[in-house]
């Protein structure tokens, strides 16, 4: 434990240095209780060993390498429409709520599958049930021909690489 809180101090501290980019003495002083209380905070935090599976490196560089890409991919369509609907207020808006079978199990992965929705402008995640992995999304634009296709491909593009992730 003793071992564990040392590297994880060290990794604080350097982090602190690095984010203060040229720092005064001050600074490096005032970073020594910082890291210390980060450090003592975030010690028996969950680790790989424990179930949290996005820290095997594996698992990391594939949330980074694939979801972050299509996160930030639909974020910005998503951003346009918004902002395009906004600015032309004649489109049409459908307000539906829709009841999507997403396939994860985890409470990590739903949990950030949801945040991720509630992200997206346009969208807000509104309840999750975790025992059958469905996701109840509130979507400002759905036409009542497209209500269930829209949010469920949305939803399940995330769900797969999610799924791979965290399960």
């Amino acid at each position: 434990m003793a071992k564990r809180y040392g590297l994880l101090f060290l990794l604080c501290y350097g982090i602190w240095c690095v984010l203060n980019w040229l720092p005064e003495w001050q600074a490096l002083v005032l970073g020594l209780p910082v890291a210390a209380l980060v450090a003592w905070l975030t010690v028996d935090l969950p680790t790989a060993s424990s179930g949290l599976t996005l820290l095997e490196p594996s698992r990391f560089w594939y949330f980074c390498a694939w979801y972050l890409p299509v996160f930030w991919w639909e974020c910005l369509k998503a951003n346009i429409d918004v902002a395009y609907r906004v600015l032309h207020p004649r489109l049409p808006i459908c307000p539906a709520l829709v009841r999507v079978q997403t396939g994860l199990r985890s409470d990590l992965a739903l949990t950030v599958l949801a945040n991720t929705i509630s992200l997206t402008p346009g969208t807000i995640s509104i309840d999750v049930n975790p025992e059958q992995g469905i996701l109840y999304v509130h979507c400002m634009t759905v036409s009542p021909a497209e209500v269930g296709k829209k949010a469920t491909v949305v939803v399940e593009r995330f769900a797969r690489i999610l799924k791979r992730v965290f399960e």
